[in-house]
């Protein structure tokens, strides 16, 4: 079957003769630096020629004030602390509540610290209040006097939950309370100090403080890393391209933003309908293709799919008024052209992962719109349509929030990559922060490198146009889900889509939370399977089928069907062992049942020539 040219292909023309030069070595660091600094400093006064000069004293103002603070908008936190505290000065009665509240917690440790103290020794009895608190689990906190230390904590915990609440304050403004609240208790945790972390003395006594002395050369060792820009030390062991994104195959086209990969076969016969799979381009694509064993590609290739991937451009100071748009133009539509030019097939079974889902969801609405029929099935992971309840990042997106970030990013041309990483690893501190420092530094052990170690320390840059709309548009405004998002001029409803959908939400996601992902059946209403699957944001949907101790629940509902909550879903959708990659493929199949020889690599007569071996150039950017 012929390829059907459409009207932007041109537009989106993939640049073959475009020479990228990605630097790998430590030496070049310095001059590559120098590079974006001027290229930054040129774009920047190109925009402060066209702009009001008070404008521009207005945003360097605050561009300066957010260096820092990190990033973060003190007047947006100060209001919220202003809501919450006098409202609550204005109420004696919830007052005196929280001072009973005080007074029983305090009753409570009291009655237990008399009860350890009487047992200790003994090491029967676990208190259920440290079980559910991961940092408190080993049989050492279980004693006295550590096992008073930690139930104080949770005490404290527990009152400002309870303190957090107060009437008349906005939902959004208690949540942000109680979650900075919780990061100020998670800084003094008893199991951050020597002192008070039974395990870390145990280690102390066994290996006579050569445990601290370690502990030392390791910090050490990774504050030169830090300021030098040498990668971890956790991390150090991996190749891109060799032991992580080394699925083969070629890079069939290249745009200013993208690079598209098409996969070798790993079967004689394959599914003639290819697979185009859409990453998040807040980090590298590889999450889906890390080590052979856990490859999301090399699975779906063994199991006879042609697959598509995008890699997306790390962007620099040059592209800050790149916009979403251009995402799904340059990276989203330019793969679903190569895809059909190459195959042939007038069908696609497009997928989509963290942004790169939404944006996929946006990309599928205005297809439908248009009367772009090439989508046979769509498929979400950890993807959001609606952003009403997108987490505890959504607590952070306010009109003083982001006019800070935006006046940064103004500044600079993007958003630094350790910025937006660090956003993350506040949103999970205890896993990312504090327990890595405990390891590290007080018990002298480095981490095993995993793959998805590296993948998450190679962060990307946003530009400053693109990451201000997503963020406004979708976090702020929840625009896609109102009707009110513009696509070439023109509302797109998600409602438009009207083909299967494979939808995935993670149960302890903290970037896409699976009550936000599952309001895609509100959205839609054709045939939805969702699955809901053991894991976080990324270990959940990496989640390959010799992964131990790996489930899932999946449910289907028909076109039209009557709405069913999550409690309810969940109540009726039972759990089943296993990976659901398995039902995934089976569910692909399903669709797209023909079989064939495999495609070529590319296709030069079409315009898509193979330009470089998998995994590309951009990766490396």
């Amino acid at each position: 079957m012929g390829h059907r040219a459409l009207p932007e292909k041109e537009k989106r023309q993939h640049e073959v003769n475009v020479s990228l030069n990605p630097s790998t070595g430590s030496s070049k660091v310095p001059k590559q630096a120098q590079k974006m600094r001027s290229t930054r400093h040129a774009a920047l006064k190109r925009e402060i020629g066209s702009a009001q000069p008070h404008t521009v004293l207005d945003r360097m103002i605050h561009a300066s004030a957010a260096r820092l603070t990190g990033g973060v908008s003190m007047i947006g936190l100060g209001l919220a602390w202003f809501d919450w505290a006098s409202h609550l000065a204005s109420a004696p009665g919830r007052q005196i509540e929280l001072v009973q509240c005080a007074i029983i917690e305090t009753m409570r440790a009291l009655d237990h610290m008399a009860t350890d103290l009487r047992r200790t020794g003994d090491n029967n009895g676990r208190p259920q209040t440290l079980t559910s608190d991961r940092r408190f689990t080993n049989a050492n906190w279980h004693q006295a006097p550590f096992s008073i230390y930690a139930r104080n904590f949770r005490a404290m915990e527990r009152w400002w939950d309870q303190a957090a609440a107060v009437h008349g304050v906005s939902d959004r403004h208690q949540a942000l309370i109680a979650f900075i609240a919780r990061q100020m208790l998670d800084i003094i945790a008893p199991s951050n100090f020597i002192a008070t972390n039974p395990d870390i003395l145990e280690q102390t006594v066994k290996t006579q403080s050569t445990n601290l002395a370690k502990g030392a050369v390791n910090a050490v060792d990774d504050w030169f890393r830090l300021v030098s820009g040498k990668r971890p030390s956790d991390t150090e062991n991996f190749k891109v391209g060799v032991d992580v994104a080394a699925s083969k195959g070629k890079v069939v086209a290249r745009t200013r933003l993208a690079e598209i990969i098409q996969y070798s076969p790993a079967t004689t016969k394959v599914h003639s309908e290819p697979v185009v799979i859409i990453p998040a381009w807040i980090m590298k694509y590889y999450i889906l293709d890390l080590s052979p064993h856990n490859s999301l590609v090399r699975y779906l290739t063994e199991q006879g799919f042609t697959v598509f991937m995008v890699s997306w451009k790390n962007p620099g100071p040059e592209d800050r008024n790149l916009s979403l748009d251009d995402y799904r133009q340059d990276g989203v539509m330019a793969a679903f052209d190569a895809a059909s030019a190459i195959t042939g097939s007038r069908n696609l079974h497009a997928t989509g992962y963290c942004l790169g889902g939404t944006l996929l969801a946006i990309t599928a609405a205005a297809m439908a719109r248009d009367g772009d029929t090439r989508l046979k099935t769509v498929s979400l992971f950890a993807s959001q349509v609606d952003f009403h309840e997108a987490g505890e990042l959504r607590l952070f997106i306010n009109e003083s929030q982001l006019a800070l970030v935006e006046d940064m990013m103004w500044m600079r041309g993007y958003l630094q990559s350790a910025q937006m990483a660090g956003a993350f690893h506040i949103l999970r501190s205890n896993d990312l922060i504090w327990s890595r420092m405990i390891k590290n530094y007080f018990m002298g052990e480095r981490e095993r490198p995993i793959d998805i170690m590296l993948w998450s320390e190679d962060t990307t840059r946003m530009p400053y146009r693109m990451h201000a709309e997503y963020l406004r548009k979708l976090y702020l405004e929840n625009q896609f889900a109102e009707g009110r998002l513009n696509v070439d001029g023109r509302p797109v409803v998600a409602r438009d889509v009207d083909v299967p959908m494979f939808v995935v939400g993670t149960e302890w996601d903290h970037v896409a939370p699976w009550r936000s992902v599952f309001k895609i059946h509100l959205e839609v209403e054709n045939e939805i399977t969702f699955v809901l699957t053991t894991g976080g944001h990324n270990a959940g949907v990496v989640s390959e089928p010799s992964h131990a101790g790996r489930s899932y629940r999946i449910a289907s509902r028909t076109a039209h069907a009557p709405y069913v909550d999550p409690d309810t879903w969940t109540e009726t959708a039972h759990p089943v062992e296993g990976s659901w990659w398995m039902a995934w493929s089976h569910w692909l199949a399903a669709y797209n049942p023909e079989m064939a020889p495999p495609p070529a690599l590319g296709d030069t007569e079409k315009g898509y020539p193979p330009l470089d071996d998998a995994p590309g150039t951009y990766v490396h950017g």
